[in-house]
């Protein structure tokens, strides 16, 4: 039987339909339309040193987007300093971080540093309070503290009273007349529910009558956290905010204030906090360190990179990979929602790859000027060899240089003991078989074995004492090859009664 349904009379065709015919026909293969361009931020307020939490937002912002915007929030006069914007730009940079848009320094503009971005804010202010959703508040800071306690003592959530919502003309004129300062508050909308879905943690509900009115300019004029951070993600093009999870209850009075002006809304990802291997936040006392500090330690910055890439977030392949590959390999949607526990292990694993994986140019310039002095030109690929096999630091390097090309050796008693076990005989027949093989690492020790009949751990921790000061390290062989010879016989006579 035919559909005996028509068309009704002016029926046009959906939205999505229209777009699927535009991508799809019988005569080409289909294609998806292309996805609009996603631009990120990073936005720190300069009043210390970044630590691995700020530059994991840093890192996963810009492995986010298409475009990486670099904001600078210092409207705190008094911690923001301006020696904290040179260090995070260079601490940036060297991650790897490049942004699309943002200061490349620390002289204050009005495009990238809010604190010269006054007379924007006051425009959106002006516009809140002419349409009612914005009024001054003239209540004290004791005040406001009495009444969170008494909120508190009830069992109930802390918010605003409402005490100056009210305020007639006349009554604001005559606070103002009496010297008052005022804050402005936002009015918050009652019985509504502000809802999102965020990237990382799923739908996101709030009711506005938990909330209550709050500040959007503090007294002194300047503005609040909310306020700002809110006007110009809208105005930069922000399509996409990473950011920590305790960020998370902002979101909805930023989405409110948007919604009052008028401004796009971002889509929100909030990421889970780090925490130290004890399971506790990450501070200084369980390995939170600034990546200055990281830099002086002399870790790479692929290892540092490579380790905030992965904390909460899987990648394929567990190779040491480049912050383009990174970005290639960053989903969103596979950002965990527990707390990203670090471990200094796991940040040393990558620091062993890196190290391994460093050109001789780079590797030789990463070690400490006094090692570099001591190193012979015609030593020092293998002495970069032996860098790459059995250090991670260049102060490991700067103690395998003094063992090698120094007479600075003192030996600890355990481990002057283990050499001092083989007897007197031992280093006489290491001291002939080196004469006899000087050059031939496999020779020498054949002639030893035979003049000392000592073989397995009796020969070779003996050996490795009393020539390095330690019981593991680089290869005999190669220890044997890089060490001159009359400083390899001054340190096997030492174990020789003839050296008393």
């Amino acid at each position: 039987m035919a559909n005996s349904r028509k068309p009704r009379a002016g029926c046009r065709r959906s939205l999505v339909a229209v777009t699927l015919l535009r991508y799809f026909s019988p005569t080409r293969p289909f294609r998806y339309p292309p996805m609009p361009p996603i631009k990120t931020r990073f936005a720190p307020s300069p009043t210390g040193l970044i630590h691995l939490g700020n530059a994991r937002t840093a890192l996963l912002s810009a492995l986010g987007g298409d475009t990486f915007v670099l904001r600078i929030e210092d409207t705190d006069g008094e911690r923001c300093r301006r020696e904290f914007v040179d260090e995070l730009i260079a601490d940036l940079h060297w991650l790897g971080l490049e942004w699309q848009e943002g200061p490349q320094s620390a002289e204050p503009d009005p495009h990238w540093f809010q604190s010269q971005r006054g007379s924007i804010y006051k425009d959106y202010y002006r516009a809140l309070e002419e349409k009612g959703l914005a009024y001054p508040c003239f209540c004290t800071p004791v005040e406001l503290e009495v009444s969170r306690k008494v909120q508190l003592s009830a069992g109930r959530p802390p918010r605003y009273s409402g005490k100056c919502a009210h305020l007639s003309v006349d009554e604001i004129r005559r606070k103002r007349d009496q010297g008052l300062s005022p804050t402005l508050r936002f009015r918050v909308p009652k019985n509504q529910a502000v809802e999102f879905e965020d990237e990382v943690r799923g739908p996101q509900r709030f009711a506005s009558d938990d909330i209550g009115d709050f500040i959007i300019r503090r007294a002194d004029g300047t503005p609040a956290f909310f306020f700002c951070n809110a006007i110009d993600d809208a105005l930069m093009g922000i399509t996409r905010v990473l950011r920590g999870e305790d960020h998370l209850a902002n979101t909805p009075r930023q989405l409110m204030i948007l919604a009052a002006l008028d401004l796009p809304r971002p889509r929100y990802a909030h990421i889970s906090l780090i925490v130290g291997d004890d399971g506790a936040p990450l501070s200084k006392r369980n390995g939170s360190r600034s990546i200055n500090q990281l830099r002086e330690e002399g870790y790479f910055p692929e290892a540092v990179v490579n380790m905030l890439a992965r904390l909460g977030h899987p990648y394929d392949s567990e190779s040491l990979l480049g912050v383009a590959e990174l970005r290639a390999g960053f989903d969103v949607n596979r950002l965990g929602r527990s707390p990203a526990r670090f471990d200094v292990s796991h940040l040393d694993h990558w620091q062993g790859l890196a190290v391994r994986r460093a050109a001789d140019d780079t590797l030789w310039t990463w070690l400490h000027a006094e090692t570099r002095a001591v190193v012979p030109e015609a030593h020092r690929a293998d002495f970069l060899d032996i860098v790459r096999s059995n250090c991670l630091f260049p102060r490991q390097a700067d103690a395998w240089a003094k063992v090698l090309f120094t007479d600075e050796l003192e030996l600890e008693a355990d481990i002057a003991a283990v050499a001092q076990s083989a007897g007197e005989a031992f280093y006489l027949a290491a001291i002939d078989a080196a004469t006899e093989s000087p050059d031939d690492f496999a020779a020498f020790l054949a002639g030893l074995k035979r003049r000392s009949g000592a073989k397995g751990k009796h020969l070779f921790l003996p050996l490795r004492a009393a020539l390095t000061g330690s019981l593991d390290g680089p290869e005999l062989a190669k220890i044997y090859q890089l060490m001159d010879k009359p400083r390899l016989h001054r340190r096997l006579a030492e174990f020789t009664y003839e050296s008393e």
